[in-house]
């Protein structure tokens, strides 16, 4: 299924982003994935083929444009206030609002396939979860709170991830991966603004570059992917699988890095197990 080879390739490449943005800031590293996603795509459109269309072409331009203020929300969301309800909390917005607006267009997914919808949702709040560790009272000692601008920018984050999906969703299959351009060259707009505003306009060098090279690569399969699984597939069944792409980071945080997962989060992995099987069906 795409969604799920989507939902992989957001996990790894998270986590490719997470590794390196332990050496540099997170938006040094998108400064750099973006705009080399954007060639790549570019270089694979015309092979690929398609038509460029005027709801292609506005939809390819809002995913983007989402895709870059979702990532600087959340980047702001996270260094301000707390990752353990951060993280959650924007999960289950980027898999229900996709959900919400699927059901209101009239889309009715079967019993069982709306049963793993629920059940995804609540894998998405549970592996999202921070895992415990041995920092754990450092990062309390910041006293970092969930204040007001803290819960504007994640739920707003979250939004903005969902709005990507949906502009996704509205993509036609007659473009082929023309849209998914401008996609990537208006998020590379995006988070360049944010970049020179913040004085952080500085590619990584070493072994952080290179890292960014791979989380470009994985960009473009997961976008291609969610892309073509809209192609035929319901806005509400295919954004939630994609939306468990969290599973795929904590898995291998525990498997590369040895860190610590917790139960909550070991749960919601089988949950999203559960749930692919009963979406599929």
């Amino acid at each position: 299924m795409l969604a799920l080879v989507a939902a992989v390739a957001y996990g790894v490449s998270d986590f490719v982003g997470g590794v390196a943005s332990r050496r540099v800031s997170a938006l040094r590293v998108v400064i750099v994935s973006y705009p080399i996603s954007a060639v790549v795509v570019l270089a694979l459109a015309p092979i690929v083929g398609g038509t460029i269309t005027t709801g292609g072409v506005i939809w390819g331009i809002v995913s983007g444009l989402a895709a870059g203020v979702a990532v600087w929300w959340f980047y702001l969301a996270l260094a301000e206030g707390p990752m353990s309800i951060v993280s959650p909390v924007t999960a289950v917005v980027v898999a229900g609002l996709p959900v919400i607006v699927g059901l209101a267009m009239g889309e009715r997914p079967g019993v069982v396939a709306m049963t793993g919808i629920t059940v995804a949702l609540i894998a998405v709040v549970l592996v999202s979860r921070e895992s415990p560790d041995d920092t754990a009272g450092e990062v309390s000692a910041r006293t970092l709170r969930f204040t007001k601008r803290v819960a504007l920018l994640t739920v707003g984050s979250g939004v903005a991830f969902g709005l990507t999906f949906i502009a996704l969703h509205r993509i036609g299959d007659e473009g082929g991966l023309w849209p998914l351009v401008l996609s990537r060259a208006s998020a590379t707009l995006v988070v360049w603004a944010v970049a020179l505003a913040a004085h952080q306009f500085s590619a990584p060098r070493g072994r952080p570059l290179r890292l960014a090279i791979y989380v470009s690569v994985l960009d473009v399969v997961a976008n291609a992917a969610m892309l073509y699984a809209f192609h035929g597939g319901l806005l509400s069944l295919v954004s939630v699988i994609g939306a468990l792409y969290p599973a795929a980071t904590v898995l291998l945080a525990m498997v590369m890095l040895g860190e610590r997962v917790g139960r909550l989060q070991q749960a919601g992995m089988l949950l999203a197990l559960a749930a692919v099987a009963m979406i599929s069906i």
